[in-house]
């Protein structure tokens, strides 16, 4: 008879990508216990959920958002105090060291009040740990002294190279923020990212650029893998075609440096009649920079989650000239939505160049417009892309992610030492 499967912790600050680490896990029979700050279906955010929405202020009716579907609550831990004094504290926050102030605060606090609460109440089943970076590393430390396997998820490039890169647009693109991308507490968040890679057993990552950055700050490649992250599927409609008129180009998410906005704002000139813009989330954009910006592009501003699918419906082909990201799951979305995707490597996407879209070097505005200029030019050339996107999107649903997921952390070798939880704390 085979070993029981190894069950999981999960800690998690907030509700990225909607949960789906501890969602997949418990479908998989994986899950232990899964800790977070705040969600809507523990303690007194629960019982926010009775509120008529339009009585609440937005940040409660976000709140009321945050349920981990599926996962049931005997299996959730929550510390809202950590939730409430994180939200305070990236309210008041106005600079990037400010923000990185408030992550590091509330990474350390949702970590250690884990151990704490494991040293009451035992691990259980649990053989394992799972953590992301820049939030778990006195969990990693504490588990790992216990003999559990440790994983940490690098969700995005690593710190030193996301700020180097965001201050070189910087420089490019004077006056387009009101702050400067200096971070005052960078090397302090990414000593904590070295720390969390070294307690580690394997590092998880959603695409070869951040594996990348990864190796080039000094993990063994051996210890990382990269797993490419999956969302919500729903099943699509007829195949689409390009209507008459301007290919209207479509991106989602913060309009700002990091994603790319003046390389939008050049197309967009570039392409004028042939194409339509419009850029859906919260503007960083100020000055001169936005009165440009939003003269050759509709700006949505941030909307709610709601709302989105019917962008997507709207939109020809979708744009995103990231220049640091993780794996953004819009693109995942658009893909699911039938949607060609025109990106760059480092969004860390599984765009097939010349497939399903077109993957296009950082920072290079001629070859965004010739692949958006191809697509409004040749009706074939878009209606196969469509087809291909939606095609490589069902390789990547949640349940294919959470195989991928529990592949490589069942590969991984397990922690080689063990000593007290009390002890190593």
């Amino acid at each position: 008879m085979s070993e029981p499967a190894m069950k999981l912790i999960v800690s998690q600050l907030g509700a990225r990508m909607h949960y789906a680490v501890p969602r997949m896990l418990h479908a998989q029979g994986r899950l232990q216990r899964f800790y977070t700050d705040i969600c809507a279906t523990k303690g007194w955010p629960k019982l926010l959920r009775a509120v008529p929405g339009g009585v609440m202020p937005t940040a409660l009716r976000r709140l009321t958002g945050r349920v981990p579907f599926a996962v049931p609550e005997s299996a959730v831990v929550t510390f809202p105090s950590v939730g409430v004094g994180f939200g305070m504290r990236r309210a008041r926050a106005k600079t990037p060291t400010e923000q990185t102030e408030a992550h590091l605060w509330a990474g350390r606090e949702l970590s250690r009040r884990l151990v704490r609460h494991v040293q009451s109440n035992g691990l259980g089943a649990a053989g394992g740990v799972y953590g992301f970076s820049g939030e778990c590393l006195e969990a990693l430390v504490a588990m790992r002294a216990s003999g559990l396997k440790t994983v940490v998820e690098q969700i995005v490039a690593p710190k030193l190279i996301l700020d180097r890169l965001v201050l070189e647009e910087e420089e490019r693109f004077p006056g387009w923020s009101a702050v400067s991308a200096f971070d005052g507490l960078s090397q302090d968040y990414a000593a904590r990212e070295r720390e969390e890679w070294a307690t580690a057993d394997l590092v998880v990552c959603g695409s070869g650029f951040v594996r990348d950055g990864v190796i080039a700050s000094g993990v063994a490649p051996a210890r990382c893998v990269v797993v490419p992250y999956g969302v919500d599927m729903h099943e699509g409609g007829e195949p689409r075609r390009r209507a008459p008129g301007p290919l209207r180009v479509l991106t989602v998410g913060g309009v700002g440096l990091r994603k790319g906005a003046p390389y939008v704002l050049e197309a967009a000139r570039r392409l004028g009649a042939r194409a339509e813009f419009r850029m859906v989330g919260a503007c960083d954009v100020v000055g001169p920079a936005r009165a440009a910006l939003a003269d050759a592009v509709t700006l949505t501003g941030a909307v709610p989650r709601t709302e989105i699918a019917a962008h997507y419906a709207w939109a020809d082909v979708f744009l995103l000239p990231s220049i640091c990201e993780g794996s953004a799951t819009v693109i995942y979305e658009a893909l699911a939505a039938g949607l060609p995707v025109v990106t760059t490597p480092n969004a860390g996407s599984v765009v097939r160049d010349g497939v399903d879209g077109y993957v296009v070097p950082i920072r290079d505005v001629d070859a965004i417009e010739a692949a958006l200029a191809a697509f409004a030019a040749d009706a074939g050339l878009y209606e196969r892309c469509s087809l291909n996107a939606r095609e490589r999107a069902r390789e990547f649903d949640l349940p294919a992610y959470g195989r991928r997921l529990v592949e490589a952390i069942d590969g991984a070798p397990a922690a080689a030492h063990s000593v007290p939880l009390a002890a190593a704390v």
